[in-house]
């Protein structure tokens, strides 16, 4: 892209801006935190626990909380955070009190990609009201500001859908663009995932061509904080002006990282693939490459 600047800054919020606003008519806070615990099951690359603990014990005044696994993942999938079908997804939204005449600002702990994963999949459902709190819990904690050990649960709303489901894709549409030079596919693990060290999710490696910007390497380990426009445009650098972009990573979390920070710097036909390494190494028909 030729100019290095985040394109949609009503996405991307301070923590000044959010302390100052606290209690405005409208404004919904969500913690959105989930952990990833290592597992000792076979065939298992992690244990999902609910962020929920840590909310109950601090969290932002007013806030309410979100828990990805228990209410905005599919219950008969066989994956850990299968998008549900779009309009069921979109009711869930409402009855947490996100909607019309809303504005949502989505937080997370010790990683921001749960919030960018709820932050994707707003949009999938034509919700564009929402921002993510740039260096999230960690940074608001960091600086001093007051924490509150008091649930907050927000009024349902009414949320009008207008629904994207091409931001998300299945392992078709990553299949058929292996080998076609209009679509980059982005891995947004780290890189001992991309090269095949790890067989953390069945067989090891990668989708063959994609190439790897890991979301860990783009926000800093302490405050969380959301990398220069700069910084982030030139590890994207690869990815030419017009072409289609499908990230992937573990199970379509980080994934929203790498694809929110795209977006932020215009690249206009992003999509995040589920299900991601999850579901692919798993698939023996589908290919899959090392080194």
């Amino acid at each position: 892209m030729s100019e290095a600047r985040y394109r949609y800054p009503e996405a991307i919020v301070g923590t000044d801006w959010l302390a100052a606003h606290l209690g405005d008519a409208g404004l919904r806070v969500f913690d959105c935190t989930t952990y990833l615990a290592a597992s000792d099951t076979p065939d298992k690359p992690y244990e999902v626990v609910s962020g929920r603990a840590d909310y109950d014990a601090a969290h932002i005044p007013g806030s309410a909380f979100l828990d990805l696994q228990e209410d905005f993942s599919r219950k008969t999938s066989p994956y850990r955070f299968t998008l549900p079908p779009l309009d069921e997804l979109a009711a869930r939204f409402a009855r947490h009190g996100i909607g019309d005449g809303v504005r949502a600002v989505l937080y997370s702990r010790k990683s921001p990609v749960w919030a960018t994963r709820i932050w994707w999949m707003l949009r999938a459902v034509g919700f564009d009201e929402a921002a993510v709190l740039d260096g999230g819990w960690d940074k608001w904690n960091a600086e001093g500001r007051p924490g509150s050990d008091k649930p907050t649960t927000h009024p349902p709303a009414t949320l009008s859908v207008t629904p994207r489901p091409e931001i998300f894709v299945g392992k078709d549409e990553v299949k058929g663009a292996i080998g076609d030079a209009g679509v980059c596919t982005i891995n947004a693990l780290l890189p001992a995932l991309h090269r095949g060290e790890d067989a953390r999710y069945g067989r090891p490696g990668r989708v063959p061509g994609s190439v790897n910007v890991p979301a860990g390497h783009l926000y800093d380990a302490e405050t969380l904080a959301l990398p220069a426009p700069e910084t982030a445009a030139r590890a994207f650098a690869g990815v030419g002006a017009g072409q289609r972009v499908i990230t992937y990573c573990g199970g379509g979390i980080a994934a929203t990282y790498d694809a929110f920070l795209l977006h932020q710097l215009g690249y206009e036909d992003i999509a995040v693939y589920d299900n991601s390494m999850s579901e692919w190494a798993k698939d023996e028909t589908l290919p899959i490459e090392t080194g």
